[in-house]
């Protein structure tokens, strides 16, 4: 690490006393939460058993989704590791909810490119389109939701599930906080009391104090190797929201008519109880290792989005370079400032689910665990790094100041 660097970063740190503050209220009240979560289902240590086979009366599988849901603000929720990823808890949630002619609309714009082939934006013959299974989309505006628009079409057409992306995914738009979440649905609710409206979490757990299930949102769906694992889970995913939505994703995920009462945790209770229970500590830190992020990258001179002050919905950070070679050294840099496999240079790739090759660094103890200090970014323009995460603000701090130490270090080899 350059002492220069250093010396910059501590520099902006010294400007982030008040937002830091202002991140660990936000920790306390959801740490908070948490603790009376586990206080209120009497969680012990009978709960960290393991089953297997068909997982009947599994108690400590049942009590974490207790837990979760009171976490989460739903009357009910299905925690499982068997869901693989955020996208798959995403698909068994639309499955679910959707049957042939109902309509499917996104009021946040495309979502994310591991969905184009789940919805049939891109054909895939096991989408949702090739179940006739049709969708719309509208786009936000100015970063907000066009209600004009949302409203006219809830009342020319009928539309079965409204599905609202929380977080950017690899997009310049801003991601969506609960206040614009709790305004779009008292107007959607004006039009349409039957429309199911459906929030993807991902990213934005713990960020803010409410969830979209507290003002108004009917299920929200998120991964457990991002905010709510707290780097402990191994894997997994979550479907919390009203109690007969969330028993048809169970029947999707596991079969008709046994639903939740079966799937075995198979020894990972533990883990997924104590990932919770770190969680709003380890969302804090991701919290502000993007708020340094921010400040000092902005300081350099680099579009960065949010700004450092600006209210944050989830734990990512845009990074612009406006170059090719400058975003895959950056993503080197964190690769290098990693505790796990720091020797490795990433290279951009193809990825299953994604258009444009990906440069992605990810020193991670889970692979593909984005609450832990990640980086990466689709290689097309404007060449955008999406940073996320870090389990602790040192490590975060430790990580920035490698990445740049690596880019500035790049540069003098290239001018030789």
């Amino acid at each position: 690490m350059k002492e220069e660097i250093i010396k910059l970063v501590n520099e902006e740190e010294q400007n982030l006393k008040d937002i830091f503050a202002r991140v660990d209220e936000n920790d306390f009240y959801n740490s908070k939460k948490v603790m009376d979560a586990f206080h209120k289902y009497k969680i012990s240590e009978s709960h960290f058993n393991k089953t297997t086979g068909y997982g009947y009366n599994d108690i400590g599988r049942d009590a974490i989704e207790q837990v979760f849901s009171y976490v989460l603000d739903a009357p009910a929720a299905l925690v499982r590791t068997q869901f693989i990823s955020g996208s798959h808890a995403l698909t068994v949630c639309l499955f679910a909810l959707l049957r042939p002619n109902d309509t499917l609309l996104s009021i946040t714009g495309l979502p994310y490119d591991t969905l184009h082939e789940v919805i049939g934006i891109k054909e895939n013959s096991s989408s949702l389109a090739s179940y006739g299974i049709n969708y719309k989309q509208i786009d936000l505006v100015d970063n907000d939701f066009d209600i004009e628009t949302i409203k006219k079409v809830l009342k020319e057409d009928k539309i079965k599930v409204i599905e609202i992306q929380r977080s950017k995914g690899y997009s310049t738009r801003k991601s969506i906080t609960i206040d614009k979440i709790e305004k779009v649905i008292r107007e959607i609710r004006k039009i349409s009391q039957d429309v199911i409206i459906m929030v993807d979490n991902c990213y934005c757990e713990f960020v803010e104090e409410l969830t979209p299930l507290s003002v108004g949102a009917d299920i929200i769906v998120g991964s457990l190797i991002k905010n709510l694992g707290g780097g402990i889970a191994s894997n997994g995913g979550y479907i919390a929201g009203r109690k007969d939505l969330v028993a048809l994703a169970a029947e999707r995920l596991t079969l008709p008519g046994e639903g939740k009462e079966v799937g075995p945790s198979l020894g990972l209770n533990k883990e997924l109880l104590q990932g919770l229970y770190f969680a709003p500590s380890v969302v804090a830190s991701a919290l502000k290792t993007a708020i340094l992020t921010a400040k000092v990258m902005d300081r350099l001179g680099y579009d960065v989005e949010p700004k450092y002050d600006e209210v944050r919905a989830d734990i990512v950070q845009n990074i612009t370079f406006k170059n090719r070679d400058k975003l895959i050294k950056y993503c080197g840099g964190i690769q290098r400032g990693s505790a796990i496999d720091a020797y490795a240079i990433p290279l951009p790739s193809y990825i299953p689910g994604y258009d444009d090759d990906v440069i992605m660094a990810s020193g991670s103890f889970i692979q593909g665990s984005s609450i832990e200090l990640s980086c990466d970014g689709p290689l097309r323009e404007p060449y955008i790094a999406f940073q996320q995460g870090s389990l602790t603000y040192e490590y975060g701090k430790i990580g920035l100041i490698t990445a740049l130490s690596y880019m500035e270090e790049e540069c003098i080899k290239e001018k030789k």
